[in-house]
């Protein structure tokens, strides 16, 4: 016991000379004496033990290798990379649903929206990388058959607003989402000439609301990384600097929602993979509570039934106000569910909320802007809604990455080492990994690790995968009796904002601040809050009851009003 005390005090002693030092890189002590916090949870949780010092150890050295590596990238990549164009043509600043009131009121038609959509995925692509197909000719025939169908006064404006919500609005969704005509590759290069025979049940029902496809955007290989990068396509680059990621596995859908190619798009989430990409990129974007939107034309689809409810397939705009009757639309028969139409009064919702995850091991700690951002959007809460806030601490988030590892795991599921050849084969990730190195691999560095360590990692029915998925369930219990249907929980989306190309692989457990809602099926509306201390988008998610997502939108867009939401790039009159 001496022994072990006084090497925690060697370690404390070890942080506090980091601390003290000239710190490279923004939030370094806090980095380094995390692992010491004292978290103490509020409820009737115990207070969990001291960490093991070969977890502090292992968390320390983990730290180390993430300040390391970002001041090498920070070295090969440069300060600041390119940002994206600035607009010139104001109409791209429109909201969805503005731009569907002013096509139907004839204030503007829907052929010259499209071809400024156009110009602007021209003038960006080249730098960003987020568009990979596109239907252009074919959208501008859709325009001008929606402007046709608006002069000749078969249908009033009312009939419009009400059947043809999106009349001429164009639309964008990722490259895992069927769009009839277009690549649908989902990132591998077993599938890499493969194309949609007919339309995702998602993009059917946007159509039927006048919608019109545009062009399709980049992910990541098989849509399992939180970078958007494949050998089929390339890396996207972020509109905010060039040099940092866009997340993933939307990564190229909230690149160019934010760059202001698309008015609005639909991404796809099973880990974060809507609510990482808005946040690195400054848009909103608003994962479904589970089974509400239909997954039909989505590859892959997952074989299992409780993996099926972690995936949720979801609205993404620069605008709060587009999420909704996107959402009530592509919910189908589900919407009724929902209750999107019931009036929130915000007054009356309770808000929560948690900062950090209370000391994940190997994630990183919470960036201090976005915990001031969060203390402002508290601060807000209390003086201006006049809402009952509450701050609170689940300590079992602090297990959010192996429980959403644990919870993946299904009896008769395929591996990724199958899903990674496009259900072609089965690769075996040892010799991928060797042919990688030599680059003669048709798959990602990630996507081998990705099968590699499913491989030797918990399997299914051990007693640790059965006590995750018992925790799970606890958490569950917890958070449904707490905000039951009238609160939502304010939490980070990530931990930091967007890092450098490459960096999450020494980052790679920080998606589980976003993981661990889908595991519980709850709804959750990522929200950009502006641009930190490195000119990068911060946001948080909002988080509420299964089918209460109405809370969580209403906030969004509350939040929106009272913090400038998306921040547009460079603007020329």
């Amino acid at each position: 016991m001496r022994l072990k005390a006084k090497l925690k005090n060697k370690l404390k002693k070890f942080s506090k000379f980091f601390s003290s030092s000239s710190s490279p890189s923004p939030g370094f002590s806090s980095i380094l004496l995390s692992p010491f916090t004292k978290m103490t949870p509020i409820g009737d949780e115990p207070t969990h033990k001291a960490t093991s010092i070969l977890k502090v150890t292992g968390n320390l050295i983990h730290r180390f290798i993430v300040i390391l590596v970002r001041g090498i990238m920070r070295f090969l990549f440069g300060a600041k990379g390119q940002s994206m164009p600035p607009i010139k043509d104001l109409t791209l600043l429109e909201s969805a649903t503005s731009l569907a009131r002013k096509i139907r009121t004839r204030k503007i038609k829907s052929i010259d929206v499209i071809q400024s959509f156009i110009d602007r995925i021209n003038e960006i692509n080249p730098l960003l990388n987020c568009v990979v197909d596109r239907r252009f000719d074919d959208a501008l025939k859709d325009a001008a058959a929606a402007d046709k169908l608006i002069e000749s006064g078969q249908m009033t404006e009312e009939q419009l607003e009400k059947e043809k919500p999106f009349l001429g609005v164009p639309i964008t969704t990722k490259d895992c989402i069927c769009v009839e005509g277009l690549l649908n590759t989902a990132g591998i290069v077993a599938r890499r000439h493969k194309r949609a025979e007919e339309d995702s049940e998602a993009i059917h029902l946007m159509r039927e609301a006048g919608a019109i496809p545009l062009a399709i955007t980049n992910t990541s290989e098989c849509c399992m990384w939180w970078e958007s990068y494949n050998n089929n396509h390339g890396k996207s680059c972020n509109p905010y600097d060039t040099n940092r990621i866009v997340g993933g596995s939307s990564g190229g859908e909230g690149c160019l929602l934010a760059s202001a190619g698309s008015a609005f798009g639909i991404g796809s989430d099973i880990g974060g993979s809507i609510r990482m990409p808005a946040f690195f990129n400054g848009v909103f974007g608003h994962k479904p509570s589970k089974f509400i939107v239909s997954l039909k034309g989505h590859y892959p689809i997952p074989k299992d039934y409780h993996l099926k409810s972690f995936l949720g397939v979801g609205p993404m705009s620069r605008y709060a106000t587009d999420l909704k009757p996107m959402l009530q639309i592509m919910a189908g028969e589900n919407a009724a569910k929902l209750h999107l139409d019931e009036p929130v009064d915000l007054s009356r919702v309770k808000i929560y909320y948690q900062t950090d995850d209370g000391g994940g091991h190997l994630v990183t700690p919470v960036d201090p802007d976005i915990k001031t951002a969060m203390q402002k959007v508290v601060t807000h809460f209390q003086s201006t809604v006049k809402a009952k806030v509450q701050r609170v601490r689940f300590d079992k988030l602090r297990k959010s990455a192996p429980i959403w590892l644990a919870n993946m795991k299904a009896k008769d599921a395929p591996g990724f080492d199958q899903e990674i050849t496009g259900y072609t084969g089965k690769i075996s990730p040892t010799f991928e990994l060797l042919k990688w190195i030599f680059g003669r691999s048709d798959h990602t560095l990630i996507g081998i690790l990705t099968a590699l360590f499913e491989n030797s990692g918990i399997k299914y029915g051990d007693p640790k995968q059965i006590f995750l998925v018992e925790q799970k369930e606890k958490l569950l219990e917890e958070m449904q009796t707490l905000l039951g249907d009238d609160g939502v929980l304010l939490y980070p989306t990530h931990p930091t904002a967007a890092p450098y190309h490459y960096e999450p692989l020494v980052r790679a457990l920080n998606f589980s601040y976003t993981g661990i809602i889908n595991i519980l099926g709850l709804p959750a509306t990522a929200c950009p809050l502006g641009l930190g201390s490195e000119g990068l988008p911060i946001g948080l998610q909002v988080v509420s009851a299964v089918n209460q997502d109405r809370l969580s939108l209403a906030v969004a867009c509350e939040l929106e009003r009272a913090f400038g939401g998306w921040v547009a790039p460079e603007i020329v009159a």
